[in-house]
């Protein structure tokens, strides 16, 4: 079955988190940067996932860059994008909205928060 949700962090405890928090509702995958975020997509184009969260700062390839190729990608333009990050000032808000963010969620976050915000996106 492929991933409802996929989630780019490059924090192990933050993509443990979020697949906790999510699994329960959601099929989770989970990956540690940028770079596999895109590959997953490419790779899976008849499969893609409903929503995805992207940590900004990330190695190999940040999160707006991804957010960027994906809302590039005809195809892809039905994905929910999320970004999650530490900077929570509101230029930051603004610059993932922007960019083409459906939504914003500041590190940290609790687990009752990021769920509400994937299930008020995915509505």
């Amino acid at each position: 079955m492929p991933a409802e949700i996929l989630a780019a962090d490059d924090d192990e405890d933050i993509r443990e988190m979020i697949d906790v928090s999510l699994s329960e509702e959601f099929d989770v995958e989970t990956v540690k940067d940028g770079r596999e975020a895109w590959e997953y997509l490419e790779e899976s184009p008849d499969s893609l996932p409903k929503a995805v969260i992207l940590d900004v700062m990330m190695p190999e390839m940040d999160g707006f860059s991804v957010l960027d190729h994906i809302r590039e990608n005809d195809e892809m333009q039905d994905i929910q994008v999320i970004i999650l990050t530490s900077r929570s000032r509101e230029e930051d808000i603004v610059r993932a909205l922007e960019a083409g963010a459906d939504d914003f969620l500041a590190k940290p976050f609790n687990k009752s928060e990021l769920y509400g915000r994937v299930q008020q996106t995915l509505q």
